[in-house]
């Protein structure tokens, strides 16, 4: 039998991480995404999570305990957020080339300064290139599904890389939801017990990440670099095994109404779905317009997103981060970058919105996808458009 519950998604993620039985949860409270390790502490100081819980000292500390536990042969998550991400970020840096299998939530919030706790993706940008594998979630359906995936991914003998799960902070974490929560048998069979190949024993001791002196440190970043691709091939299996399961089918490009569309608009995180009422609505007016979302950051799902755009003549980014001084979105920059060399390509067209939170409605995606096509055929002396702003 089917459950559908009412919940919090940051509750429902927590929950789902219960399903999938941790070993060791270490994290620090940051806004937005305090609700999921406060309800994680609940569940095992209540008994009904058999882990142990590590209340650090801050989020540095946290991805620390992780690299420990995990690297002993221990099932590991954690969670954060924007500046606590960026404290983080030292060690973020270290579980990829230690191919420790780490799972961890990013409730994405802008930057400071100023200070802000709303949501944007440039906290998810900070960490593009530390070699974690990054998946973008829209709703919580979405949240719950792929956390239970990510440790499937992470602790896959092929794989043995950190997961990160992003989603949008306050206008995802913090709204109460419809979710399906598989049952914990159900669960139990698609995920595996963890058999981390090489956990620290203190009878056989060794050193880990340790110094690495020029003749040989390219080739380890190499070897982190086809890691981190060759793990696509588990995910997609992943993903095919988990709708086979459960019903719910995940891609790295997934598509709304984009088959042979001539305008295509491209999101990421829980705008998609206000951006998909636009497409509807611009459909309905004869606009020959589709959408395709992206779920797989990293590693760069470029095949699919070429096949996606093969018919369009125009492909409209949709950033939530500026690459300051730069050309525009990094999504944007990689889009652009995917049709290097490729003698077919649309024209792409980058808008920067939603920064902070500020809400982009459905009039604001309509309004940006006409802007968009009139821009693409007429041209700009812009880099890329920032939507809204007051100038």
């Amino acid at each position: 039998m089917v459950t559908r519950v009412g919940v919090e998604v940051s509750i429902a993620l927590a929950d789902a991480v219960k399903l999938a039985n941790p070993d060791v949860i270490a994290a620090y409270p940051i806004t937005p995404q305090t609700h999921i390790v406060e309800h994680l502490a609940e569940l095992v100081a209540n008994g009904e999570l058999d882990a142990e819980y590590i209340p650090v000292e801050s989020e540095h500390s946290a991805m620390s305990a992780c690299l420990g536990s995990a690297a002993a042969g221990a099932r590991t998550f954690t969670a954060t957020a924007s500046q606590g991400l960026a404290l983080m970020n030292e060690v973020v840096y270290v579980a990829p080339p230690m191919r420790l299998p780490i799972v961890m939530a990013v409730a994405n919030r802008s930057l400071s300064a100023p200070l802000s706790i709303w949501p944007d993706h440039s906290d998810m940008m900070s960490v593009r290139d530390t070699g974690w594998i990054q998946i973008i979630v829209e709703n919580g359906q979405q949240a719950v599904d792929n956390t239970i995936i990510a440790f499937r991914i992470a602790e896959d003998a092929k794989v043995l890389l950190p997961v990160m799960v992003h989603l949008d902070g306050f206008t995802l974490t913090h709204v109460i939801e419809p979710i399906i929560f598989p049952t914990q048998e159900a669960v139990d069979k698609y995920l595996p017990k963890n058999r981390f190949p090489l956990p620290l024993n203190p009878d056989r001791p060794v050193a880990m990440g340790e110094f690495a002196p020029p003749f040989i440190f390219t080739e380890t970043k190499w070897a982190q670099e086809v890691a981190l691709n060759n793990s696509k091939k588990v995910i997609l299996k992943a993903w095919d095994e988990f709708a086979k399961a459960f019903g719910r089918k995940y891609l790295p490009v997934e598509k709304y109404h984009s088959e042979g569309a001539k305008v295509l608009i491209l999101t990421m995180g829980s705008s998609g779905e206000t951006a998909s009422v636009a497409i509807d609505e611009l459909r309905k007016e004869g606009m020959d317009v589709g959408q395709i979302r992206l779920r797989l950051w990293r590693p760069f799902p470029f095949k699919e997103l070429r096949e996606a755009v093969k018919d369009a003549d125009v492909l409209i980014v949709m950033d939530r981060a500026i690459s300051f001084g730069g050309p525009g979105g990094p999504l944007a920059s990689e889009v652009k970058a995917a049709f290097y060399n490729q003698a077919k390509r649309p024209k792409v067209v980058n808008f920067v919105i939603s920064l902070g939170g500020r809400d982009t409605t459905v009039s604001g995606f309509k309004e940006i996808v006409n802007k968009g096509v009139d821009i693409a055929a007429k041209g700009s002396k812009n880099e890329y458009e920032i939507y809204g702003v007051k100038e």
